[in-house]
């Protein structure tokens, strides 16, 4: 079980969050309220990535991906060799699409619309500009997502892992912080709720998912730009597809 213990000036409290949540969202959740509570306030630096790993009892994928979604709604900025730093609240609204309205089939179809365009152009970069090592990340996070469908286990973190890494890849940090905030939130919900609407086997669902990973993988290793871009656009056109399927079907109600 995850526990969240209090941030400064919160006090000693530890409790318990919400299991239906993903870890990201709720350590997210948990530096948003204390932000807007006062308790950290604008210039505040935030506690280093260390403390939050043990504040939180999370990895440090998940801590880098809680700041990046910070950093993405206007919260927070980093300082290179300082650490991030609390915003003051500016008068212009940052970026932000609400986790709340993604409970809809047809919001995430929208959302998942702006990836394609994001993440098809990112896979054409990450083909010209990937390094031998951004390669061993993604190798690792397609068996990783592999090995947990075959286990029944959480595949999220790897499919995440992936497509991070090709956000990376492209050497373009804007597409990084944008996927990092785009990412969290549309994976857990995409995948791992709405393919009951239109998969009785939930396994063969995911390995379809990743076999259109593979291909992605194998045209960024080639270098193959064009087909990097044509493989990602498949990939998420048809995860669009299967769920404006399931509101044909009614699974939206």
């Amino acid at each position: 079980m995850l526990l969240i213990g209090k941030l400064p000036n919160e006090g000693n409290t530890v409790a318990a969050l919400p299991q239906r949540q993903t870890l990201t969202s709720q350590v997210v959740k948990a530096l948003t309220e204390s932000i807007q509570n006062g308790a950290l306030k604008p210039g505040d630096r935030l506690p280093t990535e260390q403390e939050l790993i043990e504040r939180f009892g999370v990895s440090r994928t998940v801590v880098r991906e809680a700041v990046s979604s910070l950093k993405a709604a206007g919260l927070v900025a980093s300082q290179q060799g300082v650490g991030a730093f609390v915003l003051q609240a500016g008068a212009t609204p940052a970026f932000r699409i609400e986790g709340t309205s993604l409970n809809l089939i047809k919001d995430v179809i929208s959302v998942l619309e702006l990836r394609i365009a994001l993440e098809s152009d990112a896979a054409a970069l990450a083909a010209m500009r990937r390094s031998d090592t951004h390669l061993e990340i993604m190798r690792k996070a397609l068996d990783a997502m592999s090995s947990a469908i075959d286990k029944s286990d959480d595949a999220v973190s790897p499919d995440f892992e992936f497509h991070r890494t090709i956000a990376e890849a492209t050497g373009n940090p804007h597409f990084t912080h944008l996927f990092s905030y785009l990412g969290s939130l549309l994976i857990p919900r995409a995948r791992l709720r709405t393919y009951r609407y239109f998969e009785q086997d939930p396994t063969e669902y995911l390995r379809r998912v990743n076999r259109e990973h593979e291909d992605i993988y194998m045209a960024i290793a080639r270098r193959d730009s064009d087909a990097a871009r044509s493989a990602m656009r498949l990939h998420l056109s048809n995860s669009r597809e299967r769920l404006r399927l399931a509101m044909a079907e009614g699974g939206e109600s």
